[in-house]
């Protein structure tokens, strides 16, 4: 009787360890990331020279079993059209020597909802907080994800009122860059 007993015990814990490794892989098997992140900056206003920038070094991580989700994006990275602009911009806008970085941190609210196993588009909700500047603020965005086998592409836009994130437009500017930019995410992430 003992050692029967004794041979369930270990059915069991072998059993427990073997469902903790699976599902600790299974955790892992979750994980979407890049290190190229596409983020598309935009203040233009109508008849002024075009102030907009793309970012293609953002790197990202979202674990798609609980929905949380990091970008990080290096401001110096933006390139503009006009080189005077990308300076402008990083040395009395951005401060990109203060100020190296910008950061997204929360998750998807709706990630059950997402199916990674089967291609489509799908709904996205985000909520977190977004640093720029030095400055954080909680965002809620609606964009989509997009399932196509072993990658999702995150797609979104938001709006940026620039004040807010303390950036200051010099006066003699501030006729010919908007008071919002608009931010818009691609960023395609590889199952790893």
């Amino acid at each position: 009787m003992r050692c029967a007993l004794k041979i369930t015990e270990m059915k069991n814990l072998l059993l427990s360890l073997l469902l903790l490794l699976v599902g600790h892989a299974f955790a892992f098997a979750q994980k979407y990331m890049t290190r190229t992140g596409k983020i598309y900056f935009s203040a233009i206003i109508p008849n002024t020279p075009e102030v907009e920038a793309i970012n293609n070094e953002a790197p990202t991580i979202l674990d798609a079993g609980t929905g949380e989700i990091i970008c990080q994006v290096p401001v110096k990275s933006f390139k503009f059209k006009r080189e005077l602009m990308q300076e402008h911009f990083n040395e009395n806008y951005m401060e990109s020597d203060k100020y190296p970085r910008s950061e997204f941190r929360g998750a998807v609210t709706n990630i059950s909802k997402i199916n990674f196993t089967k291609d489509g588009v799908y709904e996205a909700v985000v909520t977190g907080k977004l640093t720029i500047h030095g400055v954080t603020h909680d965002i809620t965005e609606t964009g989509s994800a997009i399932v196509k086998g072993n990658t999702v592409t995150l797609k979104a836009k938001f709006i940026v009122r620039i004040k807010e994130y303390n950036i200051t437009i010099p006066t003699i500017v501030a006729d010919k860059v908007a008071q919002e930019a608009t931010i818009i995410v691609e960023t395609g992430l590889v199952q790893k």
